[in-house]
């Protein structure tokens, strides 16, 4: 059974989170993110805080980790930060190309990871893991949700539904064109009943942060063996994820690209990959593949 938990979130007031918000700390490199960064509450100053220290510096040193967690508690010094007055669960909905996908934003628990509940589909690569623990280390916070997926319930569908009638915290369109809205349940009965619900699903699936989710569940487990008092009860046996339904979530390209043939001609790097790949003339277009286990190149 999946495990999830409300918890008090700290969040950015309602009339600064379209400044907050950022992209991901990975799909963007450091001169990208400092460029991004223009607003000084942008959070890019938490999860990059190398782009607010010299070139010089190395992103792995441990005054970028200092420096990311003095950045956050400046903008809770600020007033853009405030923490829930009580336990909620969330809803986040992400509106792209049209259409929208709602999660639900909840504590997962590191448990379920260590027991294989939360399934993965990557190798994760130690380096990047080691960056993400270090954020996490430092901090004692999990400043990024993971996005899991999991097997619809029809009952949960029509929860969110309902919740999402309401008059959502935040709603706005980032400089990207997606859209993000996000609602507060606060209401005891309907929190506990997600909970029980999760309760009798097998396993969640990580669609995407499968690092973030290593780092914040290897924390936790440090935490724990540390920890000769442990219960099971402590934050750090939970880290931040949204839970979307398998059926909402569109799979997005993955696309990488050749720049360097290695000092080989077109025409004998076409040779090389057809002991790999069928090799056809497909024009100018791109082009997808049509069936699952196949990918183009």
């Amino acid at each position: 059974m999946a495990i999830i938990k409300a918890f008090k979130g700290i969040r950015p007031v309602k009339d600064k989170a379209h400044l907050v918000a950022s992209r991901p700390y990975d799909v963007l490199n450091r001169e990208e993110a400092k460029k991004e960064a223009v607003d000084k509450y942008s959070f890019l100053h938490v999860i990059k805080p190398e782009i607010d220290l010299p070139g010089s510096v190395d992103e792995h040193d441990p005054s970028v980790y200092l420096k990311g967690k003095d950045n956050f508690f400046k903008m809770m010094n600020d007033g853009i930060f405030k923490p829930e007055g009580d336990d909620c669960l969330y809803i986040y909905a992400q509106t792209m190309n049209g259409r929208t996908q709602y999660g639900i934003v909840a504590c997962a628990a590191v448990e379920d990871y260590m027991n294989n509940i939360i399934r993965k589909h990557e190798l994760t690569r130690p380096d990047k893991e080691e960056d993400r623990k270090n954020h996490i280390r430092v901090s004692g916070m999990n400043y990024e949700p993971v996005f899991f997926a999991y097997p619809e319930n029809k009952e949960l569908d029509e929860m969110v539904a309902k919740v999402v009638t309401n008059q959502p915290e935040y709603d706005f369109t980032a400089v990207d064109g997606f859209g993000h809205h996000f609602w507060v349940i606060n209401d005891k009965t309907t929190v506990q009943r997600i909970i029980d619900i999760f309760k009798t699903i097998k396993y969640t699936y990580v669609a995407d942060g499968h690092h973030r989710t290593a780092a914040a569940a290897l924390v936790g487990n440090e935490r724990k063996q540390a920890n000769p008092k442990h219960t099971g009860n402590e934050e750090y046996n939970f880290f931040l994820a949204v839970h979307f339904p398998a059926n909402q979530l569109a799979i997005m390209d993955y696309n990488r690209v050749v720049k360097d043939l290695d000092g080989l001609s077109e025409s004998e790097f076409l040779k090389k990959l057809e002991k790999g790949f069928t090799i056809q003339e497909k024009g100018q277009a791109e082009y997808r593949p049509g069936k699952l286990h196949n990918f183009s190149m």
